[in-house]
């Protein structure tokens, strides 16, 4: 078989494959166009579900003349211009194949008048030949793009579609969920010439519940929290149905990214993740949340339908948006866990049914043994009230309309200083104890006839020779360091440690005796900074575990910290018992010249007075006796 280019009718009829797969792709597709077009009120006439006729009207900027031809050609649109257009994507629309592509399996007639031009004109296109018509046409500023018998020339798609009924109810949810976005744009939803939905603009945020409750139902503003949390470049915001208010189906969630509709993996497990322990199983949570970032750390060029986006920093989102959730939940976790009866009055729970922001939960500070300062080590930095947040609704691609992202541009696929230091804000609890420049200024004694201690050499990477008062000693670097790390738990005890979700939860095997042992010791375990549920009599799941432990194997160190744990029976674990234990976790398996320096120093500088005792306990003298008498024989 020969290799030929495909005829650009056909091509164009296989590429509406991908856009045009009922007629609410249609739908989603037009009514973009004209939110990107800046339009503020977009009418939708729908006939026969959307199968006989689609006509959708906006007063946007419109299309002049002499680009009505080419506005139906393939990849042609105004929206980007270049590569680095495409780096940082803030329409909806960018591809420019969605006209090509419907008036390939369509008869479109598209009519179109700019504010600047005098008159209005109409190109006219059917599929087959795909030959486009130009007319004088009456029309007001904006655009009227008209549908008519979809499929007409594919018998074969045609032949899918559904009733008329399912086909509208399909183009009924993508108006709502577009609607959702944009509270600035009023929609009109006709089908058969009658009015099914209208959503009037909302200028006004505090009237944002309303628009909320018109398209999710009254019920659900009154049974959720509204949250808006910014951090860094990032901002959540929106609201989060109480566990209560648990579905049976997945109807109400409603995810947006810079205000694009969202069905994204990533954003829905960080989600789950959150209702996770307040959910029962195979249920639901109802939510409706916006996510603005910078545009050039996100991706929307990874899916046909633009469904799923892909993060430059997947982690860093994903943690964000679950601490937020899960910090709003846990805040509120004395509403009930269970789904209300649907004949339930909502007035019987305990929390009044109003907008309010959330005010996140501020760590205890941390005093500092050395210095007597207090050193904030929030999770995220708490808000006090809405208007804290600084933040700038989505903008369409209008000239001067674009925010400046200076701040985080980056190139090669790098991630930006700003970006990276936004993450270890959020995620990395701040060190109890000096760095190793800060001890730096405490070294050890250098080599001469006052020397008290001379780290020699380093053995299998977990014992050091030194020198200590001229005996010749072997120290277990691991012991000496556990006795620093037991040091800095014991001081920092009475505040809780920093947790730190973990991606995807991890499943650990137990006996049923360490099973129990872990249900009992829950408030323990959380207190160090460990969230685990039971499975089963013989299996757990760890969904948060220490910050601090962040580079250590979970499975490992959670078996190790049983083990260490588990005492006889009739015995009961103190307070000493889980700090030695923690120290033992924190506690390096190896160690180099330069850290078993950095480790004598800090130990100098914590232990003190006890800081020889504690080498001399930690250590064994070498005895060179034999060795010298064997040498001497040798002689």
């Amino acid at each position: 078989m020969t290799i030929e280019i495909l005829p650009a009718r056909l091509a164009n009829q296989i590429a509406a494959g991908e856009v045009v797969e009922r007629p609410s792709s249609v739908v989603k597709e037009l009514v973009e166009n004209s939110l990107d077009a800046g339009a503020t009120t977009i009418k939708i006439d729908i006939e026969k579900g959307g199968a006989k006729r689609i006509r959708i009207s906006d007063n946007g900027s419109g299309i002049v003349k002499d680009e009505l031809t080419l506005a139906l050609s393939r990849h042609a649109t105004s929206k980007i211009k270049d590569l680095n257009d495409l780096e940082g994507i803030c329409s909806l629309g960018f591809r420019g194949e969605a006209l090509a592509s419907i008036s390939s399996v369509s008869r479109l007639t598209l009519t179109s008048k700019p504010a600047e031009q005098e008159s209005a004109w109409q190109a006219i296109a059917e599929g087959r030949d795909m030959a486009v018509a130009l007319q004088p046409a009456a029309h007001p500023n904006g655009t009227t793009i008209d549908v008519v018998d979809l499929f007409f020339n594919t018998p074969a798609r045609r032949k899918f579609l559904r009733t008329e009924k399912t086909e509208f109810t399909h183009i009924e949810e993508v108006i709502k969920r577009i609607a959702l976005a944009r509270f600035d744009v009023s929609f009109i939803l006709s089908h058969n010439q009658k009015v099914i939905k209208h959503f009037k603009s909302v200028n006004n945020k505090s009237l944002y519940a309303k628009r909320v409750a018109q398209i999710c139902g009254q019920k659900f503003i009154e049974h959720s929290l509204e949250i808006d949390c910014q951090h860094g470049d990032l901002q959540l915001s929106g609201w989060v149905g109480l566990p209560s208010f648990a579905r049976n189906q997945n109807d109400l969630c409603f995810s947006y990214v810079n205000g694009r509709m969202m069905r994204d993996k990533l954003i829905n497990h960080a989600i789950r993740q959150a209702y996770s322990h307040l959910l029962p199983a195979d249920t639901y949570p109802a939510f409706v949340l916006f996510l603005v970032l910078d545009v050039r750390e996100v991706d929307v060029n990874v899916h046909p339908a633009k469904h799923e986006v892909r993060f430059h920093q997947g982690r860093y989102i994903h943690d964000f948006i679950y601490s937020v959730c899960h910090n709003a939940l846990s805040e509120n976790a004395n509403v009930g866990l269970l789904p209300e009866s649907e004949d339930q009055p909502s007035a019987t729970l305990p929390l009044q049914p109003e907008s309010r922001a959330v005010n996140y939960r501020q760590d205890n500070q941390l005093e500092s043994h050395e210095t007597g300062q207090q050193l904030t080590r929030d999770y995220i930095k708490p808000l006090t009230k809405v208007t804290d947040v600084q933040s700038e609704p989505y903008q369409s691609s209008k000239p001067g309309s674009q925010k400046n992202y200076s701040s985080y541009t980056h190139s090669n696929n790098q991630v930006s200083r700003n970006a990276a230091q936004a993450y270890q804000t959020l995620m990395t609890p701040l060190s109890s104890g000096k760095s190793d420049e800060d001890s730096a200024a405490l070294p050890i004694h250098e080599v001469n006839e006052n020397d008290h201690l001379v780290l020699t050499k380093i053995i299998d990477d977990k014992y050091a020779v030194i020198t200590l008062d001229n005996e010749l000693r072997l120290l277990a670097l691991n012991k000496i360091e556990q006795a620093v790390k037991f040091f800095e738990v014991k001081n920092r005890w009475q505040h809780n440690f920093v947790s730190q979700p973990l991606l995807l939860p991890i499943k650990i095997s137990l006996t049923q005796a360490q099973v129990t042992f872990v249900e009992a010791q829950t408030d323990a375990l959380k207190k160090i900074g460990i969230v685990a549920n039971v499975l089963s009599k013989n299996s757990i799941q760890v969904r948060e575990f220490p910050a601090l432990l962040r580079n250590k194997d979970v499975n490992l160190s959670f078996n190790k910290l049983l083990t260490l744990l588990c005492l006889e029976d009739g015995q009961e674990l103190t307070n000493s018992d889980w700090q030695q234990a923690f120290a033992s976790l924190l506690s390096a398996d190896s160690y180099d010249n330069q850290q078993a320096k950095s480790l004598l120093r800090l130990s100098q500088q914590q232990l003190n007075p006890t800081f020889e005792q504690q080498l001399r306990l930690n250590s064994v003298l070498i005895d060179l006796t034999s060795s010298i008498r064997m040498l001497t024989n040798a002689t």
